[in-house]
C-alpha cells in the first residue's frame, strides 16, 4: 500500500467579515473555529482551497 501524504490545517484568522465564500470554503475544510485543527490528505483540490483561505489558516506539511 502507498503511503498516503497528509497536511495539518489550523484556522488561525476569523471569517467574520470576510467574503461568503472564504466562510463557505473554511467549513468544506473541515475548520469553522479559530484554532480547530484537521488532518487532510494532500491533493490539488485541496491545496486549492487552503490557497483561497491562505490568509485564515497555517499549513503544516507531514508525511504518513
Amino acid at each position: 500500500m502507498a503511503a498516503s501524504k497528509t497536511i495539518t490545517v489550523t484556522q488561525t484568522g476569523s471569517p467574520i467579515g470576510r467574503r461568503h465564500d472564504q466562510r463557505e470554503t473554511l467549513i468544506g475544510l473541515g475548520l469553522n473555529k479559530r484554532h480547530r485543527t484537521k488532518e487532510l490528505p494532500d491533493t490539488p483540490e485541496t491545496r486549492g482551497m487552503i490557497a483561497k483561505v491562505a490568509h485564515l489558516v497555517r499549513v503544516e506539511t507531514e508525511s504518513k
